[in-house]
This record gives C-alpha cells, structure tokens and sequence, in this order.
C-alpha cells in the first residue's frame, strides 16, 4: 500500500437478541457518534461514508447518518452478504490509499429477526442458486436449513478427509464462551463447557449442536478510517493502520471441487489471506491475534487452515495444543466472535476492526494479548465474497 492508512476512531453498541435492540437507525447513529468521539473528529470532517447492511431497505445508509450530520457527502450503501461490514471497510480503506479522500467514515449495522436466515424476495432466483445446487449434490440432506448444510457440510468434509472428532469443533465453541466472558459488549457472556456444547440440541446428528451456530443478533459498528498525513495534521491517534488489504470472489474450484469446504469459501479466505501477507510482507507466524468469521464452530475451524494459521489437516491438533487462545501460537476471536458475541450481519466486520484496533492500542482490558502488534482481521459471505484485513501497530 503506498498510502500510510490509520485507524483513528472505533465505535460499537452492544449485541443484542432480535426484538431487544434499538431500531437500526438509532444503533447506527450511536456507533458512529462512539467512533467520532474515539477519533475526537466532528462530523463535517468526514468526506465520505460507506454503510453496510444486508436487511434494509435502500439508503438506510442515510437514515443512520442524517441524525448525525448532513452535509452533502456521498453516502454509499452496501450489501455484500455477511462481509458486508468488511466490504465498506474496504471501500473506506481504498478511498484513503487511493488519494480520493483523506477522511472516510465506515459503518456496519443490522436489526434481524429471531430464526434461521432466509431470502427475502421469492418472486426471483436467488444468489445461492449454484451453492446449493453444489450442497445438493455433495450432502444431500434437504430437510436440514442450508446454512446449516453449508457449514455442518464443511466440518463434515473435514472430519472425513483428516478425521476431526465432533469434540474438537466443541472445544472451539467453549473456547469463543470463555472469551466473551470478558466481553461486556457481547451477545453471550456465559461460560460453556465442551459437554454443555455436545449436550445441546442436535442439528445435524454426528455433525453439529445448536451452540456450534451463531445467534441471530442485532447491532452496530464503525470506523474513521484517514490518511496518516490527515491525522498527523489534526492531532489523532495514529497508533493503528492497515498494513495490507484484500477481497476475493469465488473461483471455479467453489463449485468444480466438489469440497463443502471450498463451496464455503475456504480458497476465497486463502487467496485473500496469501495476498494480504505478500502486501505487508509478513507470514502467518507473524500474527499476534485474529478475528475470524466463525459464523459456525466448523468455520473457524477450516479457516485456521485457510489463512496458513496451522498446516492443513492441522486444525485439529491446533486446537487440542490451545494454539488458538491465550497461551498458545494466536489468540483466535478474543472478542468471542461470532459465536458468543453474536453475528448482526453488516456490523460483524466492524465489530471485528473495532476488537482489533483495541487490541493493538493496548486497551481490550480483560481480552487484552499481550504485546500484540500484528492482528489479522477475516470476514466471510456466501454468494460470495471474502475481506482480510492486516492490521499493525507503531
């Protein structure tokens, strides 16, 4: 990246159940206000805004950031699936390195409903056409919710291929609980243990419990993303950047391989991942701490894999040497995740860059990781597309 990009402010309200939370306009202006005040920047100052959510109606955008300002800037609203929240951090992110802008403003926001996700316009084909058509023909098991298809699929297709055990996807789960219990913005703060996660309701029978799978939840995040230059003129914090950057799409490996986990996303995660360490010219080994998309305990497991974390085939052993929590190689979700701290799906990305910004500047209190100075950031959504974001502290 040729343009030093500073992370000056960090927002975010805290996660509630559907039918708890504040209308999506009123989180979203709340998140912002918390991100202009972590900045100490006054509205005028930001150029440009990009808001993301998935279950809205067009410029929602505009309802969440009238409140706090209007002054003509250009509001884009975007909906990327559950990268959402990541993609307009993209967006944000490039407009400062590119020189369009030197002061961008990123929100994510979401006010679902209770239950499984599911189209909202049935008059027209929907994006998954191809995923599950491909989840049919691998699986099978049409009774069973997609998305439990998709990612019970991809664990599946890991147990079989390197022969995972049902408790190691239980030790993730617990792992996430133990994290947010020092969250005091999560969704789940109780402890679980790796019986009460076996124990719970079955999904898929030998594949996934209920609290393998993240709640439907409601919430808000932002970001003032700005140039070094910008914050250096006007006094701001410049103690965390984005070192490196990266989106991917789908490749025809996603549908040609025949893999559950490749259907999900995993080369989607590893192209994005391998660019991402080539741009800031670092390894794996380099990371401190990570905030990935377990959107199911399945998916963090593979995706350890995915961002060259643990050598494929290696997930396993990752998590049964505690490689992925305090002590061990990276603490993996210290914000507990998707899975304890809930998954509002156009916030989740800033949820995430707002866990890591705190981390870097030394500020997570109980979640703190020592020393950390290097933190990766990876946002996934079916249909698809794939953010990874490399964060550095100075």
């Amino acid at each position: 990246m040729s343009r030093k990009v500073i992370v000056a402010g960090v927002g975010m309200v805290p996660f509630t159940k559907p039918g708890a939370s504040e209308p999506y306009h009123v989180m979203g202006e709340k998140a912002v206000r918390q991100a202009l005040a972590d900045a100490r920047l006054e509205y005028p100052m930001i150029q440009q805004a990009y808001v993301g959510y998935v279950y809205g109606d067009s410029t929602c955008g505009q309802r969440a950031l009238y409140p706090v300002g209007m002054s003509g800037i250009p509001i884009v609203n975007v909906n990327n699936n559950c990268s959402t929240g990541s993609t307009a951090l993209f967006l944000a992110r490039q407009a400062v390195e590119s020189g369009a802008a030197e002061c961008v403003l990123a929100l994510g926001f979401e006010q679902m409903a209770a239950g499984a996700i599911k189209a909202q316009f049935e008059d027209r084909p929907t994006p998954f056409e191809e995923f599950d058509r491909a989840t049919a023909e691998i699986v099978g098991h049409a009774e069973i919710p997609l998305a439990i298809r998709y990612f019970g699929g991809a664990g599946k297709a890991h147990m079989d291929k390197y022969g995972t055990k049902l408790e190691t996807f239980a030790s993730i789960r617990a792992k996430a609980s133990r994290h947010a219990a020092n969250n005091p913005l999560a969704l789940f703060r109780k402890e679980v243990s790796v019986d009460d996660v076996m124990n719970a309701p079955v999904l898929w029978e030998g594949v996934m419990t209920r609290l393998m799978a993240c709640p439907p939840t409601c919430g808000a995040a932002a970001a003032v993303i700005c140039s070094e230059a910008f914050a250096k003129k006007h006094g701001l914090d410049t103690r965390v950047s984005i070192a490196a950057q990266a989106m991917t799409t789908d490749f025809p490996s996603t549908f040609e391989s025949k893999d559950m986990m490749r259907v999900v996303g995993f080369d989607m995660a590893r192209e994005a991942a391998q660019q991402v360490y080539k741009q800031a010219g670092i390894g794996p080994q380099d990371v401190n701490v990570v905030e990935l998309h377990d959107c199911f305990a399945q998916n963090e497991l593979i995706t350890y894999e995915a961002l060259g974390l643990c050598p494929e085939g290696g997930a396993e052993k990752f998590v049964l040497d505690g490689d992925n929590t305090y002590g061990g190689k990276v603490v993996t979700n210290p914000s507990g995740g998707l899975l304890s701290k809930g998954h509002p799906l156009g916030a989740t990305g800033l949820a995430q860059c707002y866990e890591l910004t705190h981390q870097l500047r030394g500020t997570a209190d109980k979640r703190q990781v020592k020393g950390a100075r290097v933190a990766l950031q990876h946002n996934l959504g079916l249909g698809g597309a794939c953010v990874v974001t490399l964060y550095q502290a100075a």
